[in-house]
């Protein structure tokens, strides 16, 4: 049962994932192959929405955006504006360090081919809502795509024709700053959709929320 919790490592709600898991698991035996922990400071002001763990990334390391192309971009910007002790995320247990920032995803577990259904996007909606009403009155988040985006805004029961995605948009919502980037995955920096610079900017945009 969800009930208050921010996450279980040990859910199985989702038939579908569950079964995924075990395949991969077989396949893959030293992978991490769970629901993926939040990372970072506990009372943060600065939360990161992702989509869902990567195959080869947390779904392998079990720590959010480590080990996958996705997390090179994001890491390196974690730490240029000082949310992050270092550049990189290795491992789970390197030493790394989130400074006022926590790490977390939409859907905790692996999806098959990255792609979570509506149902397993809901389920895990819950975690999300209890991580989302722990947060202070002063928080910035940031979602990385429109999953995330929308998955926030069903978390706080708002009404998501009120609130459209878009790349550096900021929403008022309940008690923070809703702030949308696209996701940093391969394809999107590969084909240019995002590139460092935009990236670079919606971090400048949230150091200024912050701050302010």
């Amino acid at each position: 049962m969800i009930n208050g919790k921010l996450f279980d490592e040990d859910c199985r709600e989702c038939s579908r994932l569950s079964l995924f898991l075990d395949d991969v698991q077989e396949r893959y035996p030293d992978y991490y192959c769970r629901p993926v922990p939040p990372f970072g400071a506990a009372n943060a002001r600065f939360l990161v929405v992702g989509l869902a763990p990567g195959m080869h990334g947390a779904n392998r390391t079990g720590r959010p955006f480590t080990g996958d192309h996705a997390g090179v971009l994001l890491y390196q910007m974690l730490h240029k504006y000082g949310f992050a002790s270092r550049d990189h995320s290795e491992a789970a247990d390197d030493d790394l360090k989130l400074i006022d920032c926590r790490i977390t995803n939409a859907v905790k577990c692996l999806p098959p081919d990255n792609k979570p259904v509506g149902a397993e996007i809901n389920t895990c909606n819950n975690f999300l809502a209890n991580e989302l009403r722990a947060l202070r009155s002063d928080a910035v988040v940031m979602a990385l795509g429109g999953i995330a985006h929308r998955a926030v805004i069903k978390a706080l029961g708002m009404r998501q024709v009120e609130f459209k995605f878009g790349h550096a948009a900021v929403h008022d919502v309940k008690h923070f700053k809703l702030l949308d980037s696209y996701h940093c995955s391969r394809y999107n920096t590969n084909t240019g959709r995002l590139t460092e610079e935009m990236f670079d900017g919606i971090f400048a945009k949230a150091s200024e929320l912050l701050d302010n």
